[in-house]
């Protein structure tokens, strides 16, 4: 009776385990198969001119899991961003998600502020504060292209906060981190967080002197 009993114990912790973790899938299907496509080194940057590229670079994206986070597969995905990115024919300065057909709370900056200006990776992202001092500047997107741009446009600048306070999980500690960015960095990290809005950069332009 005894051994039937804690047979039955097992079950049903096995039972709840394998519940627990249906929970916490690892990516969809989809995802996994954008991140691990061993077709290219770099991944394929999605577009306002493909219609489906530009309905899934709108799209309000969702956070990344602690089991996510974790996984192989988030770490594929970080190093292949960033080599996305800095890639020659690239030649960006950062990358959200939804640029490479993630739609998650992920973001790749090159942080200027920092000895070497190196790129880093910051999951679950937010910014949770905005300076009220402001500074028009020209900005431009590897999702948008030149050529889908007036001339009006091209002379036309973005507004943004001279600073922000951001907020990040640390994918090892699985942890909040604060941090505050100013000057040109500030404004990387306000493009690459509203494209996790489901903003292009194009819907904040307006006429500026700023060079």
């Amino acid at each position: 009776m005894y051994r039937y009993l804690l047979l039955g114990l097992a079950a049903i912790v096995l039972f709840i385990s394998c519940n627990s973790n249906d929970k916490e899938q690892i990516f969809t299907k989809e995802e996994l198969a954008i991140i691990n496509d061993t077709l290219s080194p770099l991944m394929k940057v999605f577009v306002i001119t493909d219609k489906s590229d530009s309905l899934l670079l709108r799209r309000t994206t969702t956070e990344l899991s602690n089991a996510e986070l974790q996984s192989k597969a988030y770490e594929t995905l970080c190093k292949r961003m960033v080599k996305t990115v800095t890639d020659s024919t690239v030649d960006g300065v950062g990358i959200a998600g939804p640029q490479v057909g993630i739609s998650r709370r992920v973001v790749a900056v090159q942080r200027y502020d920092k000895e070497g200006a190196p790129f880093e990776v910051y999951p679950n992202i937010y910014i949770k504060e905005y300076s009220k001092e402001t500074v028009p500047g020209r900005e431009g997107c590897l999702s948008v292209p030149r050529s889908t741009l007036s001339e009006q446009e091209m002379e036309c600048g973005v507004v943004r906060s001279e600073w922000v306070i951001i907020s990040y999980t640390d994918a090892r500690e699985l942890k909040a981190v604060q941090d505050t960015v100013k000057g040109y960095t500030a404004r990387i990290f306000q493009h690459e967080t509203d494209h996790l809005e489901g903003i292009l950069y194009t819907d904040r332009i307006q006429p500026t002197t700023q060079p």
